[in-house]
């Protein structure tokens, strides 16, 4: 269960749509943009150098997604990053792979070093990757970890400063004061691509209205893992779940978010 004012978060979010700036793979980017719509945000999919900082001018948050990184993404990542920390809307990023490649991992610590981040929402092998434990990755699977989740996310959380959410069958997220546990979701959201990605739009979107980035992840994901639960109670199938996934989402309402949502702090 959440509080009603925190779920009135997602009211406030549907009333004041806030734009959300995505720069983000090519994979994904239409689920992005539709779940960003779901929610009740405003998503604009835009990575040109030429208009990134006056993209981000107009926008509440950024979400940066390195998914299908190049050395073009990475300019337009860091301008575009610059330019929201200039405005001090919040910069959410998803280290999608981060582990398997050198390529991912080393730009992933450049955009820790040079960006004031809000979220970073990866799964386990990406965060435990960055956090400095033992993690496998593997492609963009969620890979293998040794050592205890929670701790890694809120010692990682502590001494980067950066809000820290591991999506999983259990999702944690911790700023390094406070450590949230949110339980909701269903094993469907794995068969098919980009629920990961999608995730951390929806993060933004909610991060856009409410300045508490543990808990707007927080309820993100409860959020996210409520559409999963009710699409996968009438879909079996792959292609009909994702459907119902993104209609699931659009029709949450603040009250069913606060009956049905599973954080608890640990």
């Amino acid at each position: 269960m959440i509080s009603i004012k925190h779920s009135a978060v997602l009211e406030s979010l549907r009333h004041k749509k806030p734009l959300v700036h995505h720069i983000t793979n090519y994979v994904t980017v239409n689920d992005c943009a539709n779940i960003t719509l779901s929610i009740g945000a405003s998503p604009v999919m835009s990575h040109a150098w030429e208009e990134v900082e006056e993209m981000v001018s107009h926008a509440d948050a950024l979400v940066l997604n390195i998914g299908t990184l190049d050395h073009y993404q990475e300019k337009s990542m860091l301008l575009a990053g610059h330019a929201a920390n200039s405005r001090d809307i919040p910069v959410i990023v998803d280290p999608v792979g981060t582990g398997a490649t050198r390529y991912r991992t080393d730009f992933m610590s450049r955009l820790i070093g040079e960006l004031q981040i809000s979220v970073i929402k990866g799964n386990a092998g990406e965060i435990g990757t960055l956090a400095g434990a033992d993690a496998r990755v593997r492609g963009v699977d969620a890979g293998n970890v040794r050592g205890d989740l929670i701790t890694i996310a809120q010692d990682f959380a502590l001494e980067t400063g950066i809000s820290i959410a591991i999506s999983g069958a259990m999702d944690i997220v911790s700023d390094g004061s406070k450590v949230l546990i949110v339980e909701n979701g269903h094993s469907m959201m794995g068969r098919i691509s980009g629920t990961g990605c999608m995730a951390t739009s929806i993060i933004g979107s909610f991060a856009a209205v409410h300045r508490d980035m543990a808990e707007a992840s927080a309820i993100s994901l409860a959020a996210f893992g409520i559409a999963g639960e009710r699409a996968a109670a009438c879909c079996s199938a792959p292609g009909s779940f994702k459907t119902a996934l993104f209609d699931h989402l659009a029709l949450l309402t603040p009250e069913e978010l606060a009956r049905n949502a599973k954080i608890r702090t640990a």
